[in-house]
């Protein structure tokens, strides 16, 4: 690469799993940097799902450096069904996808990280999903020099980053009395919010997961949320995250019982509920569960500088009592311009899946979460909409 008065660029590929754990300090300084990140490109969200989920061999990060600071990094690995492709880290679970700029350096970074996806996609095509609109993959994107197409991804719910009282101004007159009410019905029963500390994370993981398992029976439960593998993945990060302030689990006690707990992560400008688990028995209370967990997310983000509180993936009907404005993600295919076939391909490849998935919805419409499950696949397990 050049060089200028602000020193050369470089770029590298990193393919071990160590020399990935060494990079924690300067990726997550490059994190809180980087404008448009969101907790899932944290290193300690990718590199716990990286020992829950990665295939060994095949981890593919390109780092950009000036004078040898970390200005850049796309996340990727390799996959090779049904073709050979270049995927974001962190699979079907993480909700965003995004690379990392530094927001000082911002053009130098997608330069040199342009040159080094464009090396490391040699044989291959980069299948991007679940860029939100206004991510940093939008100028790697714009960049690239080669095969690019886009089409549209997940739809993902946001609310402003306000308390919970402004949220509730928002809703139409009737509804926002019934919102008011519900949370004045949580406040009459007593039920205490606790945030656990770092050493308290497992155990409150622990307790979120069963009760998810719980409101769940009897149900289609997403299975993957039951597996071993996922539990240690979200105890691992969410100890790292909690430590950093990327993430808060919180449990609900009602007459010295935990009823009800989550998850929840922040980055700059995104607050977003991950996961939750309510004991069913609050329904018998007449508790809304939603409404209780959002009163605290919403406490969470409301200190955010132009920020989201985003509800994240999927569109269900839970979520549109708060009136939230849609947005949609977008899926970005990159390819050497000797490769164009390749990524041709692969776009009709997904035009066929997402009509298979139409066709699924439209002849059997209960039939809504295998067709997330199909429209998510080759890249893992689908995980919208999750409660």
């Amino acid at each position: 690469m050049n060089t200028d008065r602000h020193g050369q660029l470089t770029v590298t590929l990193c393919r071990d799993l160590p020399d990935f754990a060494d990079l924690a300090a300067e990726w997550g300084d490059l994190h809180r940097r980087c404008p448009t990140a969101t907790p899932f490109q944290s290193h300690a969200w990718l590199h716990s799902w990286w020992l829950s989920y990665g295939t060994p061999g095949r981890l593919r990060v390109v780092l950009a450096r000036r004078g040898g600071r970390l200005i850049g990094a796309v996340p990727l690995m390799l996959a090779h069904r049904p073709m050979p492709l270049l995927v974001p880290m962190g699979g079907a679970i993480s909700d965003f996808f995004d690379i990392l700029v530094d927001g000082e350096d911002s053009v130098a970074a997608v330069t040199a990280l342009e040159h080094g996806v464009g090396r490391a996609a040699a044989h291959t095509v980069v299948d991007l999903r679940e860029v939100r609109p206004g991510a940093s993959a939008h100028l790697l994107f714009e960049a690239w020099s080669g095969a690019r197409s886009s089409r549209t991804d997940s739809t993902c719910m946001e609310l402003p980053a306000e308390p919970i009282d402004v949220l509730v101004g928002r809703m139409p007159g009737p509804r926002a009395q019934r919102a008011r009410a519900k949370l004045r019905r949580i406040d009459s029963l007593g039920i205490e919010c606790r945030t656990a500390p770092v050493h308290r994370v497992s155990v409150a993981i622990g307790n979120l997961l069963r009760l998810h398992e719980l409101q769940w029976a009897g149900r289609a439960v997403n299975p993957e949320h039951l597996r071993l593998r996922f539990c240690a993945h979200l105890v691992r990060s969410a100890r790292r995250m909690v430590r950093d302030g990327e993430a808060s689990v919180r449990e609900f006690v009602l007459d010295g019982e935990v009823v009800a707990a989550d998850l929840s992560f922040r980055s700059a400008h995104l607050t977003g509920g991950y996961l939750y688990g309510a004991d069913p028995r609050l329904r018998e209370r007449k508790v809304d569960v939603s409404s209780m967990l959002l009163r605290e997310i919403a406490r969470e983000a409301q200190g955010l500088d132009r920020g989201v509180l985003s509800l994240l993936r999927g569109s269900e009907q839970y979520k549109n009592h708060w009136a939230p404005v849609p947005v949609v993600n977008q899926r970005l295919l990159l390819a050497r311009s000797s490769l164009e076939p390749l990524l041709r391909l692969r776009e009709t490849q997904l035009t066929v899946r997402d009509r298979a998935a139409e066709s699924v919805k439209s002849r059997f419409p209960a039939a809504r979460d295998w067709r997330e499950r199909l429209s998510a696949l080759p890249d893992g397990l689908a995980f919208i909409g999750r409660s």
